[in-house]
């Protein structure tokens, strides 16, 4: 979970936090931090690839299958009430389509459709089921905006699953199609294996269903073995040959899912099938979060004006609950470290200007980014940005200096937060007092000699001793100049 927000100026125009959106957890050495300002102006990559007329990155939608696929999760159970509560969240964030498991597959299924169906979103409601004419009909009785009808066409699936030939498929398919289409719902067919199917086979189903009418095609990634390449080619290819919306599944098995469908986009897919935090069968599909980061940084514009970015932390955190499961630290948008510096130079640098090391601003999320200044690596722009937080005046060299003393004290041991803010604090306080205190209570005999040692070393670096005289002829009060420098000899 990212870490909470505290002692940062209200502003919410730099993407720190400004309210509770974005902050759950907590973490040790972490800030949200304050920025001079924060463009993240949408420039064009040199590298990126000219667009052309068959893509659809700048206008896709989302078929949003947690109500579906996540299902099939591991750790998933969803009740009635479970599914509400995710169909609304998603809802509110502004998914397309909201898929939900096929109401054929047992009766409570069939009532949860029902219900779903009922509560009047904003969202089209489908619902994903074999291509069978019974289990069409149920699901046209349900009150569905839409059916998603898919059969296996590898060689793997026709053999070992279903056990049907090309022409039966396709005749069933026809027959599926006509039957939902004179309902008055949309329907989508889909191939399940795509990638490991015949390219002819494909190409033959497709334009047969095409002709009579689908709303859309579906390319199916089942194992996640399709490559970005692989996909682009595919659906490039089938682009050609039907005029209908190409719907597109991706698995993450091999890790491929946010970029398989940013090709298929590319490649002319009009519509993306996601769940929140990429839940689903194995290693699920695409995750919604994923998609966005992606998505948000080829047209911000667009994803600005068709969902609530805001709303992505409360729907995963509502997911993520109900699966039992922590959202990972390398989440994208919510993670943990999403937007969390470290390194002394990320952090002079995102002071300065954020776009230097994010090319998302979190504030489009509700989240914010953070500074982790308690550690060895920490620089002393992050220790001025710090000791402004907590109201300190210093000058640079006794920055340089207190951050010389943070870095010394974090070459002996992990430190935290609080450490580091003890440090800051007792070393200004030094600055205008006769006495010299400890800067850091409570350290063990041996940590306090290595301690002792770190500072001796660095005191005999010559650029050390020139700060520590530049440090002390700017220091508020003499007396405590001359008591400091005693203690260094």
């Amino acid at each position: 979970m990212c870490p909470p927000v505290e002692d940062t100026p209200v502003n919410g125009t730099n993407g720190q936090a400004n309210g509770s959106n974005g902050t759950n957890g907590d973490h040790p050495g972490f800030r949200a931090i304050q920025s001079s300002h924060n463009p993240h102006s949408n420039h064009k990559s040199p590298y990126q690839p000219v667009g052309d007329f068959l893509s659809n990155v700048s206008n896709f939608k989302i078929i949003e299958s947690t109500l579906r696929e996540g299902e099939q999760f591991s750790n998933a159970y969803f009740d009635l009430e479970a599914k509400i509560k995710i169909a609304k969240a998603l809802d509110e964030f502004g998914v397309d389509y909201i898929e939900l498991t096929s109401p054929a597959a047992s009766e409570q299924s069939r009532l949860d459709c029902e219900a779903i169906c009922k509560l009047g979103l904003k969202a089209k409601i489908l619902t994903h089921v074999r291509c069978h004419l019974e289990d069409a009909k149920i699901a046209v009785e349900t009150g569905v905006d839409g059916l998603d009808v898919v059969i296996g066409t590898s060689s793997y699936l026709r053999e070992h699953s279903h056990g049907k030939d090309m022409t039966y498929i396709k005749n069933t398919a026809i027959e599926v199609i006509e039957y939902v289409k004179s309902k008055g719902k949309e329907i989508r067919f889909s191939s399940e294996d795509s990638f490991r199917s015949d390219l002819v086979d494909l190409l033959s189903i497709y334009s047969a269903v095409d002709k009579v009418g689908v709303n859309r095609v579906g390319i199916a990634d089942t194992v996640g073995c399709a490559s970005p390449r692989q996909v682009y080619d595919l659906i490039r290819t089938l682009r050609g040959v039907v005029s209908c919306d190409i719907e597109t599944h991706f698995h993450n098995d091999t890790g491929c899912a946010v970029a398989n469908a940013y090709c298929a986009l590319e490649a002319g897919a009009t519509h993306i099938d996601t769940s929140v935090l990429g839940i689903g069968e194995r290693n699920g599909i695409t995750p919604l979060g994923g998609l966005m980061a992606r998505m948000i940084v080829a047209d911000r514009d667009y994803v600005l004006s068709k969902y609530k970015l805001h709303k992505l932390k409360e729907v995963e955190d509502l997911v993520a609950d109900l699966v039992e499961v922590n959202i990972p630290f390398n989440n994208y948008i919510t993670g943990f470290c999403a937007f969390t510096h470290k390194a002394g130079i990320h952090a002079k640098a995102i002071l300065n200007n954020p776009s230097t090391y994010e090319i998302i601003n979190p504030a489009d999320f509700g989240m914010s980014r953070y500074v982790h200044f308690a550690s060895r690596l920490t620089g002393w722009n992050a220790i001025k940005s710090r000791a402004d937080q907590l109201g300190l005046n210093m000058t640079d060299a006794q920055y340089k200096e207190c951050t010389a003393k943070i870095k010394a004290l974090a070459d002996v041991r992990k430190i935290g937060l609080d450490d580091t803010d003890s440090i800051i604090r007792t070393y200004h306080q030094n600055l205008h007092s006769e006495v010299e205190k400890p800067l850091l209570e409570g350290l063990s005999a041996e940590e306090e000699q290595k301690f002792q040692e770190a500072e001796k070393s660095l005191g005999g670096v010559p650029e050390k001793r020139q700060l520590d005289q530049t440090a002390d002829a700017e220091a508020e009060v003499p007396a405590a100049k001359k008591t400091r420098s005693a203690a260094v000899a």
